[in-house]
């Protein structure tokens, strides 16, 4: 889960982390108010959207006046911004983060990540922060600083003081940054943390070190526990249908392919989409949905994966366990007459009761096509989604 900008430095000031003052707006009057409460006479409207390459993007607005404050507002308000990491659809901006814009000396590069490899917490940083952090790390590795924290004593004051004299600070900036570099870390890990992005953490003309951007994702499995964190989740920086699925306890995330899957269990679901690409054919989506699906949760699925335009056809493939074929397969036919499928339908049933699951396809009189391995589904839904592409082709 992801957090915008002004929350997750609402998190880390919480923690001893130094931020510049700042408030979310959701107008341009609201933005100009905003202004006038932080007092100072320069100020930074920011664009907040789940995506990081904003400046580059337009989507940071230095201004001096507070005309230049509403005029930044009004154009970044409403807006879809495009970003290197949004993909071309980009991402909708429906609030901005006014922000106090304190001259600075330095701008440096702080990170925190989950390196699942090594099952421990990375801390990277370089001297070389701001917009083109990506291009440096690409470019120049030996620039970044990394240390790999023991998770039995967590991240110890001489390793923070380790990467401050590194980063080229003098004894005064030394301080700030071990205190900035330890309380983000308490963050980072108190909260459940995958990853926290400073970027640029800066140093002032008067020794002070603030975190001037920050980006953090949380763990989903630990929401539970971090209620607070949970409430700041906005559904409409993410694909309606995963929050749809959400609300169904069905795991979904949308692709780019033409064949839509409905499959029970993570593992069997990425079988299935490996063998599409092994047939020749492009999965349309990862759906699972678990281990109890009822007819409803099946019926839900398929609305789900026909909500994507450019799906051409369906496979379901499921390996009832605690699941039950005769369950899925009810869920198929309850879906097929509620929803309007006009797209090929291939189904792959196997475990319990299969047989009953499959006499259930049969008298249904649907026009269904069925296989009985994995590799013949993932073969058939190729062909038929090929088929009916030059069918649409040929109207």
């Amino acid at each position: 889960m992801d957090v915008h900008e002004y929350q997750a430095k609402e998190l880390l000031a919480s923690f001893g982390v130094a931020v510049p003052k700042g408030a979310v707006a959701f107008s341009p009057d609201q933005a100009v108010y905003a202004a006038t409460e932080l007092g100072g006479s320069f100020w930074a409207v920011k664009a907040q959207i789940h995506a990081g390459a904003r400046g580059k993007a337009g989507g940071i607005k230095l201004c001096r006046t507070y005309n230049e404050v509403r005029d930044a507002s009004r154009e970044l308000l409403g807006k879809r911004l495009v970003t290197i990491q949004t993909g071309p659809e980009g991402k909708p901006v429906q609030r901005v983060y006014v922000e106090t814009a304190d001259p600075f000396e330095r701008e440096l590069y702080l990170g925190y990540v989950l390196d699942r490899k090594a099952e421990r917490v990375r801390v990277i940083a370089s001297q070389r922060g701001g917009m083109d952090i990506e291009e440096i790390a690409a470019t120049d590795p030996d620039a970044l600083i990394q240390i790999v924290v023991e998770p039995a004593v967590g991240l110890q004051q001489f390793q923070a003081r380790e990467i401050a004299f590194q980063l080229g600070l003098n004894i005064k900036q030394v301080s700030a940054a071990v205190k900035t570099i330890m309380n983000a870390y308490r963050a980072f890990r108190d909260c459940d943390g995958t990853m926290l992005e400073i970027n640029p953490l800066v140093v002032t003309k008067d020794d002070r070190v603030l975190a001037l951007d920050a980006k953090m994702s949380f763990d989903d499995n630990a929401m539970f526990r971090r209620r607070n964190i949970a409430d700041m989740h906005d559904p409409s920086q993410g694909d309606p249908r995963e929050a749809q699925a959400a609300e169904h306890n069905l795991s979904y995330i949308g692709l780019e392919g033409e064949i839509g899957c409905i499959v029970n269990g993570a593992g069997l679901a990425m079988a299935t989409m490996d063998m599409i690409k092994h047939a020749g054919g492009e999965p349309a989506n990862f759906l699972d949905v678990g281990g109890g699906a009822s007819p409803e949760r099946v019926a839900t699925a398929f609305r789900l994966v026909l909500s994507d335009r450019n799906v051409k056809a369906i496979l379901v493939n499921i390996f009832a366990g605690i699941n039950r074929c005769d369950w899925v397969a009810e869920g198929v036919v309850k879906a097929a007459r509620e929803v309007k499928i006009e797209v090929p339908l291939v189904v792959r049933l196997a475990g319990t009761n299969v047989e009953a699951g499959q006499k259930i396809l049969a008298e249904s009189g649907l026009d269904l096509i069925t296989a009985d391995t994995l590799s013949e589904a993932a073969r058939k839904a190729v062909d038929a989604c090929e088929s009916a592409k030059a069918t649409m082709g040929n109207r």
